[in-house]
């Protein structure tokens, strides 16, 4: 990179597809790709670098459709230096780790952490997404989460600072989670072993696991997660008014709904971001049109065209 006073540690690299990094497999390349060797190393490169040059934090692609031309920023990905679990009264989980594995290694250790069980992607994710289900989120467990700013300082920001709501959050721009700690309730480990086992047969029968999705392509209507209760209401669900739509199962190019459940989004061979975007937004009109909701994306769409 021209001008960069400082050498990383880590991986630069120009030029990265980022496909093959997002769960539906969708995506053109990053001008620049960085993976920081630790905090130091991702410091130091933010303060080198120039400041009209954006930044793009990404997790594990989860939740993300990176669109066909691309990202004009430097797309940081955290990775080994950033997957550490510490447990104790309250654990603490770096940025990179996958929420099933911080939430197995608490409740070996018995802390209660169950919701992050079923999230797919990474604990930075998690926490700028204020991911949730069962009716447990993100902010009624963190305690901190530990940020590095565009400028290399490093900054603690609580559940307030961040703005936490229902899948959504408030980060400086640029800004990078690199760990959170977590209030965590004591359990036994076998009793939360078992809870767990029962969310993941109660997702995998309801959700299309096996497929190329991205989780819930927009966010439920009534502004909650499913609370799994046997009295939870479906009225305001994004499945519900998109069944009612006659969404189901549409397809756009490689693009469909999931016959098995209507708010996931798949690839169902060769789609492109364009088809899949389309897709939703053609989805979200039909619901518009049909009952009067806007539906708002969960699935952040960055890029260009």
């Amino acid at each position: 990179m021209e001008h960069l006073s400082y050498t990383p540690r880590g991986t630069l690299v120009p030029n990265r597809i980022l496909a093959d990094l997002t769960w539906l497999r969708v995506g053109g390349p990053a001008d620049w790709f960085f993976q920081p060797a630790d905090e130091a190393d991702l410091r130091d490169f933010l303060r080198a670098l120039p400041p009209e040059v954006a930044v793009f934090p990404m997790g594990v692609g989860s939740n993300l459709i990176v669109r066909d031309g691309g990202i004009r920023a430097v797309v940081i990905r955290l990775g080994r230096g950033f997957n550490g679990v510490e447990i104790g009264e309250t654990v603490t989980a770096g940025a990179a780790v996958l929420d099933s594995i911080v939430a197995r290694k608490a409740a070996e250790a018995g802390r209660d952490l169950t919701f992050l069980r079923t999230i797919p992607g990474s604990v930075g994710g998690a926490v700028r997404m204020n991911a949730g289900c069962y009716g447990s989120y993100v902010a009624d467990h963190l305690i901190a989460a530990r940020v590095v700013l565009r400028s290399g300082e490093v900054a603690e920001m609580t559940p307030e600072d961040l703005h936490l709501a229902y899948r959504s959050s408030v980060l400086p721009e640029g800004a990078v989670i690199v760990s959170a700690r977590f209030r965590a309730e004591p359990g036994d480990p076998a009793a939360l072993a078992a809870r767990m086992a029962e969310q993941i047969a109660k997702r995998d029968a309801s959700q299309p696991t096996k497929d190329r999705s991205a989780g819930s392509t927009f966010r439920n209507p009534a502004g909650f997660s499913s609370t799994g209760r046997a009295d939870d209401v479906h009225d305001l669900k994004a499945w519900k008014v998109i069944d009612v739509a006659g969404m189901r199962g549409a397809r756009r190019g490689g693009a469909q709904m999931s016959e098995m459940h209507s708010n996931f989004m798949i690839n169902a061979g060769g789609a492109t971001a364009r088809d899949l975007e389309d897709l939703g937004e053609e989805v979200r009109k039909k619901v518009l049109q049909t009952q009067g909701i806007s539906l708002q994306w969960e699935i952040m769409r960055v890029g260009e065209y």
